[in-house]
């Protein structure tokens, strides 16, 4: 875990360039999948992404836990939503779950800076 948030959120975009370059045919089958299910339904957008990003915390994918970090904080989740959603994939992962709580307060404070 490197923890730097700024710099993923800077090289992401890129680098997710290079797989669709690569291997085009797996991101254009993703994406319908993606934007089928991360939308208003039964859930919100924000319950969803929430459950996303519980989930990244849960399986320990750095990627997924800064991805649906920033999609929380866009879908209006509070920093205290975000991080009880953490808390419940804690919860149920233990230890080694815990140890990626540090992912997810990084995101935070890069797309969710602290007043003061």
């Amino acid at each position: 875990m490197h923890h730097d948030a700024a710099s993923f959120y800077e090289s992401w975009p890129k680098r997710m360039g290079r797989v669709k370059e690569a291997a085009p045919d797996v991101p254009r089958a993703f994406a319908p999948f993606f934007q089928g299910l991360m939308k208003e339904g039964a859930l919100t957008v924000k319950q969803k992404e929430l459950i996303a990003m519980s989930i990244g915390v849960a399986t320990r994918c750095e990627p997924c836990i800064y991805a649906h970090v920033e999609k929380c904080v866009k879908c209006g989740a509070t920093r205290e939503e975000v991080l009880e959603a953490a808390g419940v994939a804690v919860m149920m992962g233990g230890g080694p779950v815990y140890t990626y709580m540090s992912v997810v307060v990084a995101a935070l404070d890069a797309k969710l800076p602290t007043a003061g």
